[in-house]
């Protein structure tokens, strides 16, 4: 089969097109015929040599974690799915035996890991973690899911985000910046996103974002958003200095989930105003796979539509990564198989 490895930590030039050989699944385990992969940050930064999870010890390596397809076979002990089977896989990797796989929830393992794989004409995946696909979900909208929106979803349900709330999302353009804006429209949320790019904030609008900030200067958000109104909730996916931007709009008793660090990994904040104000910051990674589940039927049901941007074939894995580091993009870059 043909895979897009990881030959080199050096950017999208580290992307070689080569061959392995096609896996056979272990007990517990199915073999998907990849038709989609989305790719997201988290892959970029393993290829910039910029995560602490590869090295080059683990050369070629494959990444790839929204993975959808067909399930060509499956390995002994597997109900769940069956050959022919239309799947999406939940990219979480949890050890099922600690006290938070016990209790849930799943993303809370004390070992928690993602798949990485997806960049292949086949996969080899645990079982249990496919998630049948209904007729109406395409691979290719169903692959932008598990990421970018599943980790929005769950994003909006720890700030407990509701109608008439309204919502702060710096670094709206990004993908889990666009699922944010569709998903608190359709919880009947109001939202606020930033971006430098006038263009992709009036795109952004078409998917009902409901105030656009345009500028990246932490003091020009500060007061254009403070002019809207308090805040109730802040979805961070940037980290960096824009968490205390957040901080500084959120209203007393407002929430902020934090999910990344494209802008940093430290941030500096004031911590008076956080425990006077009665504010409240949240570690969230990624989602459960029941929050996926949720998001196939919103998708089925016609309530969600995922935004792609564009795909590329496996041979043009370059060019994707290309892309997504020129920042040249709204909503989901998606590798096919084509």
């Amino acid at each position: 089969m043909r895979v897009a490895a990881f030959s080199e930590l050096t950017g999208p030039d580290g992307v070689s097109i080569t061959n392995q050989p096609t896996p056979d699944p272990d007990r517990g385990e199915a073999v998907v015929t990849v038709e989609a992969c989305a790719i997201n940050r988290h892959d970029l930064w393993i290829l910039e040599g910029d995560s602490a999870m590869v090295d080059a010890d683990d050369l070629p390596f494959v990444s790839g974690l929204d993975v959808a397809g067909t399930v060509d076979a499956v390995g002994e002990g597997v109900t769940a799915v069956e050959p022919g089977d239309r799947v999406v896989l939940c990219p979480n990797e949890t050890c099922g035996t600690c006290r938070y796989c016990r209790e849930g929830p799943e993303n809370l393992c004390e070992n928690f890991s993602l798949y990485h794989g997806g960049l292949a004409e086949a996969a080899r995946v645990q079982a249990d973690r496919l998630v049948r696909l209904p007729d109406g979900v395409g691979a290719v909208e169903a692959a932008a899911l598990p990421t970018a929106y599943m980790t929005a979803f769950h994003m909006l349900r720890r700030v407990d985000a509701g109608p008439g709330d309204l919502v702060f999302v710096p670094g709206v353009t990004g993908g889990v910046g666009v699922a944010a804006v569709q998903l608190a429209d359709a919880l009947g949320a109001h939202t606020v996103g930033t971006s430098s790019s006038r263009a992709k904030l009036n795109r952004v609008e078409s998917l009902g974002l409901d105030h656009a900030v345009e500028s990246t200067d932490p003091d020009e958000i500060r007061a254009a958003v403070s002019d809207i109104g308090p805040v109730d909730c802040v979805l961070n996916h940037l980290g960096g200095e824009y968490t205390q931007v957040g901080l500084d709009v959120l209203r007393r008793g407002g929430r902020m989930a934090v999910c990344g660090r494209t802008a940093g990994g430290t941030s500096e904040i004031d911590i008076p105003d956080l425990f006077l104000g009665h504010k409240r910051v949240i570690g969230s990674t990624m989602g459960t796979q029941a929050d996926l589940e949720r998001l196939v039927d919103l998708v089925a049901a016609g309530e969600l539509d995922p935004r792609i941007d564009r795909t590329f074939p496996l041979a043009e894995t370059a060019a994707a990564f290309e892309t997504m580091r020129d920042r040249d993009t709204l909503g989901k870059l998606v590798v096919t198989m084509d």
